[in-house]
């Protein structure tokens, strides 16, 4: 057990890693978005065609698999975007707001009730964002923050679109098969604005956006999925929390972001409401087998 929870701890770590990469590696977001996404695609190919599951390739995923991977693209670019105007902990905090959006959205439209403890933690989870902006409302003279926070906000929006729209996804799509999938839908959807960027790259930039491939992108993805098959959702999920834990850690460490006490409060109160949620949404779950930890991976696993 102990390795599984290993796994899923450096996965939401790596997940973690995007930010950072994409301010080194210094060119647009939408580059940064397509070589993540593209490079993670061909790993994936090329592990599922090594290890014997190249039915897994040629399986049609269908087409909301594919839309799906519109929104994972852009919830990628936004928060790439998101972090040249905002604070790297104000982007991660404002997109981990994703699961209280969908939560609110299924409430209203897929028939998923909250219960009266679930609204309780969306309102805490709320009051810490606004702890993380210093409850400082006032948008005069604060323009390039407020750019980043509409970047963000629109980051989440597609993350709990991408949430959402996952749960419509057919269970016989396997869930290799489905991320490697939405990461070339991705890809393709960034590949025009990308070559619109017209960027010539140097041997170093290169070398960080083979790292968004493969840290965040394929590394992270295969240990989360070899995490999910062990452990039980709520515990996946919990560990989940590392990754914006991570972020604000590189941002403090790498580039000097740091937070205020009132921030760090608030900062523990989304993450701490996002813990419960996990565990109250899989409760039931006590046996973690494959095809609950394949469902599972629909809500919890960032793709």
């Amino acid at each position: 057990m102990g390795v599984y929870i290993l796994a899923a701890g450096f996965s939401a770590v790596f997940m973690g890693t995007i930010g950072a990469i994409a301010v080194y590696a210094d060119v647009s977001a939408e580059t940064v978005t397509f070589y993540r996404l593209f490079i993670g695609a061909l790993l994936m190919a090329v592990f599922l065609l090594v290890s014997g599951q190249k039915q897994r390739i040629f399986t049609w995923p269908g087409f909301k698999v594919l839309i799906t991977g519109g929104f994972l693209a852009g919830f990628v670019v936004f928060y790439v975007m998101a972090m040249g105007y905002t604070s790297m902990a104000n982007a991660i905090m404002l997109l981990y707001l994703a699961p209280v959006t969908a939560s609110v959205v299924a409430h209203f439209f897929m028939g998923e009730r909250l219960s009266g403890a679930s609204a309780a933690l969306i309102v805490v989870a709320l009051f810490g964002f606004a702890m993380m902006l210093e409850f400082n409302f006032n948008l005069s003279g604060r323009g390039e923050e407020v750019l980043g926070l509409f970047y963000a906000l629109c980051a989440m929006i597609c993350y709990a679109a991408f949430m959402l729209t996952n749960r419509l996804i057919h269970e016989r799509v396997h869930v290799l098969t489905r991320s490697g999938y939405q990461m070339l839908a991705g890809a393709l959807c960034m590949l025009p604005l990308m070559l619109q960027q017209g960027e010539s790259m140097d041997a170093s930039q290169w070398g960080w956006l083979m790292a968004a491939g493969v840290v965040p992108g394929f590394l992270a993805i295969m240990l989360a999925v070899v995490a999910l098959r062990a452990l039980p959702a709520a515990t996946f999920g919990t560990l989940a929390y590392l990754e914006p834990i991570t972020v604000v850690g590189l941002g403090w460490v790498l580039f000097g972001q740091g937070l205020s006490a009132l921030q760090v409060a608030g900062s523990v109160l989304i993450i701490v409401s996002g813990i419960a949620q996990a565990v109250m949404s899989h409760r039931a779950e006590d046996v973690p087998d494959a095809s609950k930890a394949e469902s599972s991976a629909q809500v919890v696993l960032r793709t």
